[in-house]
């Protein structure tokens, strides 16, 4: 799992379960809420019907008839009250009376029968002088039919003669409570969505220089050439820092090891051969063998100099991680440069050399760098081409990229090393001569494209006699 991917996880389950907690204690607040503003408005109405009813009553006796006919009326109206998004059309606030001995005189909901005793606690409470109030359901099995009652003192001079009680289900204010819930729950689901998209761009911009370093991490792992990346804040620049310097120490301990047992294998044939030579010299050696044994030791002396030249632009080109210089570059005249400097030594091989290049082929990248890589890809189609054949030389812009090919009508790539000719030191044998060069050109030529943003090829012709170098340059 991704470290983004974590962020969200992580910060979803504590969002869910701490706003779920939330959500449970804020429903229950609101309607606990509700239900005190829907008690303390039936704490006067009560109040108010049982001063009208007290009024009405002679000698005491409770004359209920008056109250009685308002309900029924009340009840009989088609009301059309629009509060916010309920729609009210009856009155099903309900009202009964009772006498000072709690025996039912009247009960607009028809619950409770005339001249029965009334036990209930908002009527025994309010009898005694207290604050009476309950909630009872009217059916066992539907937890719905709940219904508040507050019930009043009915005074008559002073004498506590009944009380009235006001009853209001329960379902009308249930409608405001599920209003609100329905609130709560799309409020809280956005915030939820919003707080998630808001931590994953968080995440997102959190973690990015790290997966930014991790992609340069597997580019080095691969042996890609990565320059450092640019990352913010002290602690990402640092462990950039370090995670270059540990690149550069790793490189540095194996590039050492592996330039030192391939160059000790490069070596040992031309010192052997000097070593050979000179030692024989040392005797009485006839001229003409002397001439040819001299000739030998300044053949190897100049390939040790030319591998060690080779070895040192090749050591200097690896340490680069990127071009140090970058300026426009005419590939037409690259070409012709290259072209003159090999011109003899082909006349010298019976090798022509043709040329193809169009005009104005421009790239970005080092003028130096670039004509040694195609000097490379010309010496080497020079070796294999054969006598009297043509080594071709083709430059060209193809989907805004500069292109070099260099084709030879020599033996081919053996299908043994296609996967390793550009490889340090691996080199193939001269057909003429049976000698194998340094092994670094090709090396060079690939060090040299990947510094410039490109790619080189080497595959046979589909003729089946010769090779072609196709060396791609990023304009």
């Amino acid at each position: 799992m991704s470290l983004t991917a974590r962020f969200l996880v992580g910060f979803a389950l504590v969002a869910i379960v701490g706003l779920s907690v939330l959500f449970s204690q804020l429903i229950r607040r609101v309607e606990r809420q509700y239900f005190e503003a829907i008690e303390e408005p039936m704490v006067d109405v009560a109040n108010i019907l049982a001063e009208i009813v007290g009024a009405q009553a002679k000698d005491g006796i409770l004359e209920p008839q008056i109250v009685e006919a308002a309900i029924r009326a009340a009840q009989r109206r088609d009301l059309n009250a629009q509060i916010y998004n309920l729609n009210k059309t009856k009155v099903d606030m309900q009202v009964y009376v009772t006498d000072a001995q709690g025996r039912v005189l009247f009960d607009s909901a028809g619950i409770e029968k005339p001249g029965t005793i009334s036990n209930h606690r908002d009527v025994n409470l309010t009898l005694m002088g207290e604050y009476g109030a309950r909630s009872s359901r009217t059916s066992e099995y539907d937890p719905l039919s709940i219904v508040m009652y507050v019930g009043a003192p009915i005074i008559r001079n002073g004498q506590t003669i009944g009380m009235l009680s006001v009853a209001k289900p329960q379902r009308g204010v249930l409608a405001f409570v599920w209003e609100t819930e329905r609130w709560l729950k799309w409020s809280i689901g956005t915030t939820v969505v919003l707080m998630l998209l808001g931590i994953y761009l968080a995440a997102r911009w959190a973690t990015r220089p790290l997966e930014v370093l991790t992609q340069h991490a597997l580019a080095v792992s691969r042996g890609e050439r990565s320059t450092s990346p640019h990352m913010p804040g002290h602690q990402m620049k640092t462990l950039a820092k370090a995670l270059e310097d540990m690149r550069d120490a790793l490189e540095g301990r194996e590039y050492v090891e592996n330039y030192v047992q391939s160059l000790t294998h490069e070596l040992k044939s031309p010192v052997a051969a000097i070593l050979g030579a000179s030692e024989i010299l040392q005797g009485d050696v006839p001229e003409p063998k002397r001439a040819r044994f001299l000739q030998n030791i300044r053949a190897e002396a100049g390939r040790l100099r030319d591998l060690l030249e080779r070895l040192l632009h090749l050591a200097a080109l690896e340490k680069q991680k990127s071009l140090e210089n970058r300026e426009p570059v005419n590939l037409g005249e690259i070409i012709d440069r290259a072209w003159d400097h090999h011109a003899l030594i082909a006349a010298a091989r019976e090798v022509t050399l043709k040329r193809e290049v169009t005009d104005d082929i421009f790239v970005e990248g080092d003028p130096w760098l670039i004509e040694l890589a195609v000097s490379n890809l010309i010496q080497n189609a020079i070796d294999f081409a054969p006598k009297g054949t043509a080594v071709t030389v083709r430059g060209y812009r193809f989907d805004s990229k500069g292109v070099i090919e260099v084709e030879d009508r020599g033996p081919g790539i053996p299908d043994y090393a296609r996967e390793r000719v550009f490889e340090r030191f691996y080199s193939l044998p001269r057909p003429d001569t049976g000698k194998k060069s340094t092994g670094l050109g090709l090396c060079f030529v690939k060090e040299v494209a990947e510094l410039h943003g490109g790619s080189v090829e080497l595959t046979n012709l589909e003729s089946g006699a010769g090779a072609k170098a196709m060396l791609i340059l990023a304009a």
